[in-house]
């Protein structure tokens, strides 16, 4: 398993293949993926933690079940830019992961993603207990869909490279 920034995965992705967003809790794992057209994330139901071996299993049976090229997972950065304990739980959660894939992981900064989700769910009316149990999954789809929208700026990009 390799880390990758988003260049290197808009690079090393093909056509028509499906990515993961995780937003990694303490307790959860918000889990969200793409659409074979890498443009919208949809909410997909969060892995319970248990331990990490089960933990990594259960993602990487959904990996396998519906075909995920790569993940992207949210970087807990600080307000103020800088690393604190959660950032350094993910890149240890990454990090045993490499033993156990060869599915390659972007870090995404997810700043204000849960305060996003928050509100979505608000705004669509969702019940206090219902929002707690879709957070995680929503946060997850607004890191990934963070990432979606950069992957297809760059491949604008690149098109509009070629046609110069």
């Amino acid at each position: 398993m390799t880390v990758l920034t988003i260049e290197e995965m808009a690079e090393a992705l093909s056509p028509g293949q499906a990515i993961a967003g995780l937003d990694l809790g303490t307790k959860t794992i918000g889990l969200s993926m793409s659409d074979l057209g890498r443009r919208f994330a949809t909410p997909r139901p969060v892995i319970r933690r248990v331990k990490f071996t089960i933990d990594a299993e259960a993602l990487l049976d959904f990996a396998a079940a519906e075909k995920i090229a790569g993940f992207v997972i949210g970087l807990p950065m600080n307000m103020d830019g800088s690393a604190g304990p959660r950032v350094q739980a993910t890149r240890a959660f990454v990090r045993n992961m490499e033993q156990k894939t060869a599915l390659p992981f972007v870090y995404w900064d997810e700043r204000l993603s849960t305060v996003a989700a928050e509100r979505a769910l608000l705004e669509m009316d969702v019940s206090r207990a219902k929002r707690a149990e879709r957070i995680d999954s929503a946060a997850a789809s607004f890191i990934l869909q963070g990432a979606l929208d950069r992957l297809s700026l760059l491949a604008r990009s690149a098109g509009d490279e070629f046609s110069a």
